[in-house]
């Protein structure tokens, strides 16, 4: 009987010595094959300077494979502090008065409007008039159904955004 515990326990001792050297050869190759794959993707980027307000930034990405095919090329261009003239105009404007916190992380307050955000980013600034709520708002919303050329302007009480209803406002 003592013989047979001792002949288990040198067999479970085996099995776990082969498991732990497996698992360390298993990892190496793994570790030479990431840093071959992270060496042979050469990752260009190229910025340039237009002048102290715009700057465009091109990124290419290859795979070292047969074909050497471009995987990805992004190219991206950008107006500092510029509002871009197709956001500005006539949009339709509702109001809403959900309590809690923006898309942005923000609390509710005076002040804040929800844009699409492929129109208006999040974070600028817009100034409305021609709708009794004139004057300059922070875009740190997003809503379901606000797409497009629509705005929805946060209000503290709901009988307040009843009233507003809908309405046409210029922003620029």
């Amino acid at each position: 009987m003592i013989n047979l515990v001792r002949g288990g326990r040198v067999s479970a001792l085996t099995l776990l010595l082969a498991i732990f050297a497996y698992a360390g050869t298993a990892s190496a190759e793994a570790d030479t094959t990431l840093a071959i794959a992270n060496s042979s993707q050469p990752i260009f980027e190229e910025s340039i300077s237009l002048s102290k307000e715009v700057v465009i930034t091109k990124t290419a990405t290859f795979i070292n494979n047969k074909d050497k095919k471009l995987v990805k090329t992004t190219a991206s261009a950008r107006a500092k502090g510029a509002t871009t003239s197709s956001a500005a105009g006539s949009f339709t404007a509702t109001a809403y008065c959900l309590r809690g916190r923006t898309a942005m992380g923000h609390g509710v307050r005076r002040g804040i409007i929800a844009a699409d955000p492929r129109v208006l980013r999040l974070g600028s600034t817009v100034g409305l008039s021609g709708s009794g709520y004139t004057g300059s708002y922070l875009v740190s919303d997003t809503g379901g159904r606000i797409k497009g050329r629509k705005i929805d302007i946060w209000v503290p009480s709901c009988a307040e955004a009843k009233r507003f209803g809908r309405r046409t406002v210029q922003v620029n």
